[in-house]
């Protein structure tokens, strides 16, 4: 009785848009100021402990729990979820203030590992992801494109825009698996360096620059980025992929200043990142067990320091709805995988996972974030092409 007296409390914070709630005991109850688009059901009734003051990580962990499941379209629950995302609900509602005043208070609490996600390993990774190992957003020129095939057609719009020359130095900030300064070399023949702080993945484009024979053009480093010595080398060209949103809010400014120190001066800059349409603290429930540590700034929070380190805007392209396919696309290859993953993993990680890429795709198509290119200059470059037609070619 407690326990949902917690969750009615809860789930009237959410008022825009409309849902109803089956509670384990049969009742449901409506909620929001439209008819109800989506359902949430309970199987069992939680622990008072399990209902916290964010409503966000409340659900994401009664979902992994088994706790809970969504009936109707996930895109409605995280369209609703971003409707009502306003620090003002969460100032209203005071649960420990609720379980005081029921002279209950659960002091268990259960978490999942939250280190996980960088624990996995390649094995687990491969299954999924396509053959590039990418875990970026990809680019799909059309329905039909394979998700390898958008991965590479995501790396060749990439290195179009940063419009290399023979010769030239490429620093790829967060290389991953090696691609993109692999295809550079291979198509610019520039000299690229890339940098990871992943063993495996340093270990594995090692030994594909080594089958290539790209020695004498790519040097793949397991190196922080913060580490490099700009004394000692200058780029003309830097690429970061997918890296931005592991940065920090208080490293942003270092982040750009270390960029900045390491582009020789008129060279470019090619930043992809998700980023969200308002500031605000990362999604709770995203943090605790998927990117613990991670912030997703705004495109306009990430504008706002570029004059302060010269860097001028050229050209911003968002590639939002390729990355809601690219994670359908993820979450498809996971479902066909179900066999092998069970034999890794238990159901909660499953399910986890599950609601990660699944709840991921609807964010970007109906949510309130983005992801974008950003191509920027170090101060002025007049030698550039006039329009962004070269990109398209």
């Amino acid at each position: 009785m407690l326990t949902k007296t917690a969750l009615k409390t809860l789930f009237e914070l959410w008022n825009e848009g409309g849902f109803s709630v089956v509670f384990w005991d049969g009742e449901e109850v409506c909620y929001g100021s439209e008819n109800p688009t989506f359902k949430i059901i309970f199987h069992r009734e939680p622990k008072l402990s399990d209902v916290k003051e964010d409503i966000i990580l409340t659900l994401g962990e009664a979902y992994v729990k088994g706790i809970i499941d969504f009936v109707g379209p996930l895109d409605d629950v995280i369209a609703t979820m971003f409707k009502n995302s306003d620090d003002k609900a969460k100032a209203d509602f005071h649960l420990q203030a609720l379980a005081r005043q029921l002279k209950e208070v659960d002091e268990s609490v259960e978490s999942l590992n939250i280190h996980k996600h960088y624990d996995l390993g390649n094995n687990f990774f491969s299954l999924w992801l396509d053959k590039t190992m990418s875990y970026s957003c990809a680019y799909f020129k059309t329905k039909e494109d394979t998700l390898y095939q958008a991965q590479l057609q995501k790396i060749d719009h990439s290195l179009k825009k940063l419009n290399l020359k023979e010769n030239e130095k490429l620093l790829d900030i967060g290389c991953g698996w090696g691609w993109l300064a692999i295809r550079a070399a291979q198509q610019y023949k520039v000299h690229a360096t890339g940098i990871t702080l992943s063993k495996e993945q340093y270990e594995g484009a090692c030994a594909r620059v080594r089958d290539l024979g790209l020695e004498n053009l790519v040097d793949i480093r397991l190196e922080n980025y913060m580490d490099l010595n700009p004394k000692q080398e200058q780029f003309d060209k830097i690429v970061s992929i997918g890296m931005f949103e592991h940065v920090g809010k208080k490293y942003l400014p270092l982040y750009f200043a270390k960029v900045k120190a390491l582009l020789k001066g008129n060279g470019t800059f090619l930043l992809h990142s998700i980023m969200g349409n308002f500031e605000a603290p990362t999604n709770a429930w995203m943090k605790t067990y998927i990117f613990p540590g991670g912030y997703v700034p705004t495109l306009r929070e990430t504008m706002q320091f570029l004059p302060e380190f010269d860097f001028r805007v050229v050209h911003i392209e968002s590639l939002r709805r390729h990355y809601a396919k690219t994670l359908d696309c993820w979450y498809n290859n996971f479902q066909q995988k179900l066999p092998e993953i069970e034999t890794m993993y238990d159901k909660q990680f499953i399910r986890m996972w599950s609601l990660y890429l699944t709840g991921c795709a609807s964010a970007f198509r109906v949510g309130g974030i983005d992801v974008y290119q950003c191509l920027l200059t170090k101060g002025i470059d007049n030698n550039r092409p006039m329009t962004a037609e070269y990109m398209y070619k």
